[in-house]
């Protein structure tokens, strides 16, 4: 049982969604072994991250999370001036994440997908079926923040360059690597009696197969998305993580992606908002309609 569980009473609607978020970064950089990614066994592809960062960042992101949730219950709606709050409060969480790490970028686009994600929950807690949240986060999504800085970030650069659909263009389709893949595949390797490991490496794997993850074209252009998706969907045909080809082959892709430099980060942040609508729907320690 996750600590924040313990006295469900006591939280507010808010601050349950904030610990969900948390929760939901500090799984994602537990799960072992993932390709290329930071995790138990060490830095994957990254020689400016470790597990102990990864947890300190999603930590100092409970303020945002928390804000961003107390916002859309006060606006009650999707409007401008809420979308125009959550990118305020986005900064800032950026910033807060910014000095706790030292500089270092770990968690920017999980702070967009997961921010989304919250604000939607929060605004009709009662509608907790994952695609009618991605449907609110989508429509907050697609209006435009007047007071958004002109973005330089790599995923934008890599965008251009590539034509690759970013994490503001999933998140403007309503997050169809969740819906299409990630959720589809997890439950469905639960059903199977893989283990709740293996089914979240498995969304993992699911999400990668198709995603332009724009971390990967940065780092290593289109010959490492292609090792990317070829190579996950190799893991899933051969059964999956939770089989002893599959291992194999997941073993294989994470030394060939670690060579290429290629970490699939945006892959990393959609698994994240992917578990935490899972648990919303579930209602896996958090009952949206009761509060």
């Amino acid at each position: 049982m996750h600590a924040f569980n313990l006295q469900p009473n006591t939280l507010s609607l808010a601050e349950r969604l904030a610990d969900l978020a948390v929760d939901a970064l500090i799984d994602e950089a537990d799960l072992s072994p993932k390709p290329a990614l930071v995790d138990r066994r060490g830095n994957g592809a990254h020689t400016d991250l470790h597990l102990g960062l990864m947890h300190a960042s999603a930590l100092s992101l409970w303020p945002a999370f928390k804000a961003m949730a107390e916002a859309a219950i006060e606006s009650g709606e999707v409007n401008l001036p809420l979308r125009e709050a959550l990118g305020r409060i986005g900064r800032e969480g950026e910033a807060a994440m910014l000095a706790t790490t030292g500089g270092v970028n770990t968690h920017r686009g999980a702070i967009w997908a997961l921010g989304l994600l919250v604000a939607a929950a929060a605004l009709e807690p009662e509608s907790s079926v994952a695609s009618a949240i991605a449907l609110r986060a989508a429509r907050l999504a697609l209006l435009e923040d007047r007071y958004a800085p002109k973005s330089f970030s790599h995923g934008t650069q890599v965008a251009q360059r590539y034509g690759a659909r970013g994490a503001r263009e999933e998140a403007q389709l309503g997050f169809p690597s969740i819906l299409q893949r990630a959720l589809p595949q997890l439950r469905r390797s639960r059903a199977q009696g893989h283990g709740e490991q293996n089914a979240r490496l498995d969304a993992l794997l699911a999400i990668m197969t198709e995603l332009a993850d724009t971390c990967v074209l940065y780092r290593a252009g289109e010959p490492g998305l292609h090792a990317m998706q070829c190579g996950a969907q190799a893991v899933l045909d051969a059964g999956g993580s939770a089989s002893l080809d599959g291992r194999r082959r997941l073993h294989g892709l994470d030394q060939q992606l670690i060579a290429l430099n290629a970490s699939p980060g945006g892959a990393a942040d959609l698994l994240a908002a992917c578990l935490f609508v899972d648990r919303i729907e579930s209602g896996d320690g958090l009952i949206l309609g009761a509060l």
